[in-house]
């Protein structure tokens, strides 16, 4: 057994690329959402497995896998995982190449994880605080609420060319707000392709009341302002101007155009869950 410590952005991705090259048959995953993309990516398309430690502030894959947010209890639930060799294929989303574990997201939801991670030395002890003042300063004062930013394009002659804030998930749900998840699209799973949720309008009554219906669990309602769209396979979202996006919880930047794709038995998974 051999553990590595990261220490900058894409070093887990070099080390888990490096370990998959020597065939090594599992790489464990101990951090954050944003460190188990980068392993994530590491391994994809090879014969190594992934198991996951949740080790972050919010754990969101970890958590859609029914795994206890405790690393310990997770250990044992690993450990008895390959015991019984419980390892199969998950699909992943890929945003420009790029592989994510759970959800991208651009407009208003990318905004908000730029405004967090200016406050990145927070992130860790204030959480879900951070997340909600970041969400309130980018709505109240940063974030252009009257134009569309980005249209998208499906491919099959259907298009969204209003969209303010698209939710692009390869899991459900979207986050959590401590204990309780952000429900949006329960059939969305890591065989079935993406589940892409668009707002048309960020008015809002029209945030707040789906706010609300994602709380109450079963997902979100179809509101007039929605569109939701299942097993997407690719989807395309431009603009002449660029816009923000975020994968994973990482900000990327602003960008005029991100293609996604669902790339199906992209990783073997560790299936180490209760």
């Amino acid at each position: 057994m051999q553990v590595v410590e990261t220490n900058r952005r894409g070093h887990a991705t070099r080390f888990a690329e490096d370990a998959a090259r020597r065939g090594i048959d599992v790489v464990v995953a101990y951090g954050g959402d944003g460190t188990l993309n980068e392993v994530a990516t590491g391994v994809a398309t090879t014969d190594t497995a992934l198991a996951v430690l949740p080790g972050g502030s919010t754990n969101v894959f970890a958590r859609t896998l029914g795994m206890p947010n405790d690393a310990l209890e997770a250990v044992d639930l690993i450990i008895e995982a390959l015991g019984r060799n419980d390892i199969s294929p998950i699909g992943l989303g890929r945003a420009n190449g790029r592989f994510f574990t759970f959800h991208t997201g651009i407009g208003y939801d990318a905004a908000v994880v730029r405004r967090v991670e200016q406050r990145a030395g927070l992130k860790r002890y204030a959480g879900n605080p951070l997340f909600i003042a970041a969400a309130l300063r980018t709505w109240g004062v940063e974030y252009d609420k009257k134009r569309p930013h980005f249209a998208l394009d499906f491919g099959d002659g259907k298009t969204v060319d209003n969209g303010f804030f698209s939710i692009i998930m390869n899991t459900n749900p979207y986050t959590y707000l401590g204990n309780r998840p952000f429900d949006l699209v329960p059939s969305t799973s890591l065989s079935t392709g993406l589940s892409v949720v668009t707002f048309t309008s960020l008015k809002t009554t029209h945030m707040l009341r789906t706010l609300a219906s994602a709380l109450q669990g079963g997902g979100i309602k179809n509101f007039p302002w929605l569109d939701i769209r299942t097993n997407v396979q690719n989807v395309v979202a431009s603009d002449s101007r660029a816009f923000p996006y975020q994968l994973d919880g990482d900000y990327l930047g602003e960008i005029q155009k991100v293609e996604f794709e669902f790339v199906p038995n992209a990783v073997r998974l560790v299936r180490s869950h209760p």
